[in-house]
């Protein structure tokens, strides 16, 4: 039986630190270039897709202040920010590189940063 989504339902902090919601979580993206290098663009748009498929949420709110190098072992943090103002961080990790393929694993911080006032 399908399951409707409600319009009213929003990202909330409480729901992606709840229980480690995204230990495990992971991707990867094509990158196409003999230097495998994940822009932060990308990579925000591809760890908000995740977060919200893993979450069954709508696409949150992340920014990731920098590319993510194609090399196993390397890390980024990136920032979800809810509606409220309120942030989580979220780790980066590269699991391992295909030739332009990068894999990663996307992990959620357990406790979110109040909105500044």
């Amino acid at each position: 039986m399908p399951i409707a989504r409600s319009t009213a339902v929003t990202w909330s902090l409480s729901t992606v630190a709840a229980g480690a919601l995204l230990v495990g979580c992971s991707g990867s993206v094509s990158v196409g270039n003999s230097e495998p290098k994940l822009s932060s663009d990308k990579l925000a748009t591809t760890v908000s897709e995740k977060l919200a498929a893993t979450t069954n949420q709508p696409k949150p709110d992340i920014t990731c202040p920098e590319d993510l190098p194609g090399k196993v072992g390397a890390t980024t943090r990136c920032t979800l920010t809810a509606k409220d103002g309120s942030t989580l961080g979220v780790s980066v990790k590269v699991t391992s590189v295909e030739g332009d393929k990068i894999n990663f694993d996307i992990k959620a911080d357990d406790t979110a940063s109040p909105a500044p006032n």
